[in-house]
C-alpha cells in the first residue's frame, strides 16, 4: 500500500509499524456518483453552525465524484439565508467500527475561511450527545494557516477549546495530495502525516474511544477554527482519492 511505501522511505530512528494490515473497508471513489449505501448527506446549518458558528449551508449538490476523486466543494452562493454552501457526509448507521488504521489521501481546498476535516464520532452520538460520545479528528486544516495540519480528541473534560490537540507542519496542502492517518487501538491513537508520526494520544478504558465510531468528511466555512473568510473567496474543493480502514 502507499502507507507501507511511506514507511519504507521514512528514514526515522523509530519507524512506525502498523498493527493493522488487512483492508476491512474502503471507498476509492472510482464511480461517478457518491455511494449512498455507504454515505449519508447532512443537510442544513445545524444549530449555530453545528455549534461552531460556521456560516455554510450543507447540500447534496456540493458533492461530486469524478476522475477517481470525491470532491466536496465550498461555494460563495446564497442558500436558505446563508452566503455559502458546502457539504458534509457521514457513514453513520452504514459503516461503524472499533479500532483500526484509518487512512485518507486528500488535497485541501484553497482560500482563507475554509475548514475541511476528516473525522469520526461515536456511534452512540444520537443517544448520549457530544462530547460524551467522543470525537476523533484525524485531520483538520484551515485555509488561513495553510502550513499547519492538526488532529484532536474531544471527550468529557477535554472538548471544544480544551480538546487534546497535536499538529504538524505541512507543505503544498492545496496543490498536492497527502496521506492522513490515524492508528486507533485500545492503548493509543497515533496520528501520521505521509507516514510520519506527529501526535500520539494514550487511550485507556476511561475514554469513549473503545467502541464503534463512524466517519465524517466535510468542508466548513468560517466559524471558530475557520476564521475570517477571504472576501475574494468564490469556490474551492477538498479532493479525496480514497478513504481506507485496515483492521
Amino acid at each position: 500500500t502507499p502507507f507501507d511505501q511511506q514507511q519504507e522511505g521514512g528514514g526515522g530512528d523509530e519507524e512506525f509499524e502498523t498493527q493493522f494490515d488487512d483492508l476491512a473497508w474502503s471507498d476509492e471513489f472510482d464511480g461517478d456518483v457518491l455511494d449512498t449505501d455507504t454515505w449519508n448527506y447532512e443537510i442544513g446549518n445545524g444549530t449555530n453552525g453545528w455549534g461552531n458558528g460556521e456560516v455554510q449551508y450543507y447540500t447534496e449538490e456540493n458533492v461530486s465524484v469524478q476522475d477517481g476523486n470525491l470532491m466536496i466543494t465550498a461555494r460563495r452562493e446564497a442558500e436558505s439565508g446563508f452566503d455559502f454552501t458546502s457539504a458534509r457526509i457521514t457513514t453513520q448507521d452504514k459503516y461503524e467500527f472499533t479500532y483500526g488504521r484509518i487512512e485518507a489521501r486528500a488535497k485541501m481546498p484553497a482560500g482563507g475561511g475554509t475548514w475541511p476535516a476528516i473525522w469520526m464520532l461515536g456511534a452512540n452520538f444520537d443517544d448520549v450527545g457530544w462530547p460524551e460520545t467522543g470525537e476523533i479528528d484525524i485531520m483538520e486544516w484551515v485555509g488561513n494557516k495553510p502550513e499547519r495540519t492538526s488532529s484532536a480528541l474531544h471527550y468529557p473534560g477535554n472538548s471544544g477549546g480544551n480538546a487534546v490537540v497535536g499538529d504538524s507542519t505541512i507543505n503544498n496542502a492545496t496543490s498536492e495530495f497527502h496521506i492522513y492517518t490515524a492508528e486507533w487501538t485500545e492503548d493509543s491513537i497515533t496520528f501520521l502525516l505521509d507516514g510520519e508520526v506527529y501526535f500520539t494520544f494514550d487511550n485507556d478504558a476511561s475514554t469513549p474511544f473503545n467502541k464503534d465510531f463512524f466517519l465524517i468528511l466535510n468542508v466548513a466555512m468560517g466559524g471558530g477554527l475557520g476564521g475570517t473568510i477571504d472576501p475574494a473567496f468564490q469556490e474551492s474543493s477538498m479532493e479525496i482519492d480514497y478513504v481506507r480502514v485496515y483492521q
